[in-house]
């Protein structure tokens, strides 16, 4: 059973998930308002990526005798300057919630619950793949520009990108 503590940390959790899904739907928004459909179509799959994440922990939370409870989602922002940044801020979010997940992770350790922290740890992993990833990007804008062919190019390799639910017992 998970401790009191634990969990209202992970209900927090949850719904900054779903907020993390209502940036980049909002990011991915805006991109398509820029005719950069493959910039927005890279979005969209982050923003499927969070929600994966939210209903992640949601069932962890179900599974360990607790209950969920939903609140709020606050609105994400919807307008930005260029296209980079759109991605920078992506960048600071992906950090933002590395911290969340690192300070869920001591949480857990403090409150001695093993199976929350060996949840957390792989958040912790997959935090650090996010981070790498669109940093990747950033810095990939910041090399091309932000108009002209370069950003074409980057645009047409950011739609190739998928997004598949891992299946059962693989981190879903």
């Amino acid at each position: 059973m998970l401790s009191d503590k634990l969990a209202k940390a992970l209900n927090e959790q949850i719904i900054a998930e779903y907020h993390s899904a209502y940036i980049y739907l909002s990011m991915s928004s805006f991109l398509t308002s820029l005719n950069l459909d493959g910039c927005a179509h890279w979005m969209r799959m982050q923003a499927q990526e969070e929600l994966m994440h939210g209903m992640k922990i949601y069932d962890y939370v179900l599974e360990r005798g607790g209950r969920v409870v939903l609140t709020e989602v606050e609105g994400p922002p919807t307008q930005w300057k260029s296209v980079q940044e759109v991605f920078e801020a992506a960048f600071a979010h992906e950090q933002l919630m590395t911290r969340r997940v690192n300070d869920l992770a001591n949480l857990a350790q403090a409150e001695k619950d093993n199976a929350t922290n060996n949840l957390m740890q792989w958040f912790v992993t997959e935090q650090v793949e996010e981070e790498a990833t669109v940093d990747d990007i950033v810095q990939k804008i910041k090399l091309l520009g932000s108009d002209g062919p370069g950003l074409f190019m980057l645009d047409r390799e950011l739609k190739s990108r998928t997004f598949t639910p891992p299946a059962s017992g693989e981190g879903a």
